[in-house]
């Protein structure tokens, strides 16, 4: 582990500025905003066709996202089911409901609390939903 349980995770997309993946502090997991970009610069969830024509899919990049969050949480001895409190932020709420859809294929009303957000834009334009994540590092994990 890195100064101060900070770490980026080999094999993962590197983040685009000067912070972690995640950190570990005071027996919690803290996990930076997490997108649907993959180690090479692409992203899960994004189709252009042959004229240009964008299709962005909200299932596929929260399936990505929370898997994404599911490695990062591995690299320091967590899982998913560490999660303790979530923050989500949507482009768009009108993608809500495949958002949720989602979720409910990892998480059942005891999983980790959450808030939900509409922001106007994320980094990068094919980006649709971006998750932060705090989760309770469990004995015998990284510190």
């Amino acid at each position: 582990m890195s100064v101060s349980g900070a770490r980026v995770v080999p094999g993962k997309a590197v983040p685009r500025g000067a912070f972690p993946h995640v950190k570990v502090a005071g027996g919690f997991v803290f996990v930076s905003g997490t997108s649907s970009r993959r180690a090479d610069n692409s992203f899960a969830g994004v189709e252009v066709d042959e004229f240009g024509t964008t299709n962005l899919d909200i299932r596929v990049q929260t399936r990505a996202v929370i898997e994404n969050i599911g490695d990062l949480l591995r690299s320091v001895g967590a899982d998913l089911g560490d999660l303790v409190q979530v923050s989500t932020y949507l482009v768009n709420m009108n993608d809500f409901g495949g958002y949720n859809e989602v979720w409910a294929e990892f998480f059942d009303p005891s999983g980790p609390t959450r808030t939900t957000v509409a922001v106007h834009q994320l980094p990068h334009p094919h980006l649709l939903i971006e998750i932060q994540a705090v989760a309770l590092l469990p004995s015998g994990g990284q510190s």
